[in-house]
């Protein structure tokens, strides 16, 4: 078997028979809690939108952190918060196993008095981490999606999982969040989807860049995923386009991802794109999806999550994980026969995780 074949999209229908999942149907209990917990796996439920008052909100409610899924049960939340003056908020709070409970038939996750539950159409989101408090109503407007299975597979065996449910890919966001004294309410564009595994991504992923945006009709999630070299660098493509609430196209093999204006981030040495392309052809028509970076929302280096001894390993090893947020212009052009027919542009935020050292 050849290092090309060691890291694929399962798509196959014994993938779908082993699963216990339909290939045209979503059911509530995918975005249920789909592991136990245990050593090496991991699992996170996660929320963002951009809001009419521009501010720009993540919530991430996760089981252990995704750099150290070897640990037992640690959930813990991530917030991060950025407002339209300047200010941004984000706050990582871990709190004890016994806070942690998941529900199996649909997504209700609570950790303490937090919560974040919903049916694949209305979601509802709670959490108080320090002195932010945000309460957020997410009513779907795109239908749930995943690519194929919604599962990338490693391995001779293909043993080894990396999950992903686009349960939200497009919806409407009533949020309240309060800084100290301060209350705000907003409504916008949000999003929200479902990860899990069974292998620490580290040893399967070297990078990914995952964006979503709205531009006048168009929805888009797109995501260029490059395996570890173990799996020759094997690049797993997704795209999702929708058209007032339609999906219309998701086939990963009509799509060319492309990099402009690359350069090395000064902070965490990890080279990042100025311009990522998404192109989708489908006979005579042509989508052509892109985002310019206009700027820096995070740049983190993962190490500095991680304490006490697995950080002196980490450093052992040369792990140099990074994490870089942007937010910038999102482009979708339409050609039929090579001609422009249709253009919209918004604003749009995505991101580049980046495990393995610069190729």
């Amino acid at each position: 078997m050849s290092n090309a074949s060691l890291a694929i999209s399962a798509s196959t229908p014994a993938d779908y028979q082993r699963l216990g999942i339909s290939p045209d149907r979503i059911e509530p209990w995918e975005d249920g809690a789909r592991t136990d917990n245990r050593r090496g796996t991991y699992e996170w439920w996660y929320f963002d939108a951009h809001l009419d008052d521009g501010s720009k909100l993540v919530v991430v409610f996760m089981n252990k952190d995704l750099t150290t899924p070897d640990k037992p049960l640690a959930p813990l939340i991530r917030l991060n918060l950025d407002l339209a003056d300047g200010r941004r908020f984000e706050r990582i709070v871990s709190f004890p196993g016994t806070s942690w409970s998941a529900a199996t038939d649909h997504a209700d996750v609570r950790i303490g008095e937090n919560r974040f539950t919903g049916d694949l159409t209305t979601y509802r989101i709670n959490a108080v981490l320090e002195e932010i408090e945000v309460s957020v109503v997410l009513t779907g407007t795109v239908p749930a999606w995943r690519p194929d299975t919604g599962h990338m597979l490693f391995g001779q065996r293909r043993s080894l999982e990396f999950a992903w449910l686009p349960s939200v890919p497009e919806g409407r966001a009533e949020v309240t969040y309060r800084i100290g004294d301060e209350t705000h309410t907003a409504t916008g564009i949000g999003f929200h989807d479902h990860n899990w595994g069974n292998v620490g991504l580290m040893k399967v992923i070297h990078d990914w860049y995952w964006a979503r945006g709205n531009a006048g009709p168009y929805t888009v999630i797109a995501s260029y995923i490059t395996a570890h070299r173990r799996y020759g660098f094997t690049a797993i493509p997704i795209l999702m386009l929708a058209k007032n609430g339609q999906i219309i196209a998701d086939d990963a093999t009509k799509v060319r991802f492309e990099t402009e204006d690359v350069f090395i981030d000064s902070f965490t040495r990890k080279p990042v794109a100025g311009v990522t392309r998404y192109t989708y052809t489908n006979d005579d028509e042509r989508f052509v999806i892109t985002f310019t970076r206009r700027e820096d929302l995070t740049r983190a280096r993962m190490i500095e999550s991680i304490t006490g001894i697995k950080r002196v390993a980490a450093r052992a090893m040369h792990f140099d994980g990074a994490y870089l947020r942007f937010t910038g212009e999102f482009t979708v052009q339409r050609f039929e026969r090579d001609i422009l027919v249709e253009e919209h542009s918004s604003d749009a935020i995505w991101e580049l995780m980046y495990f393995g050292h610069p190729r």
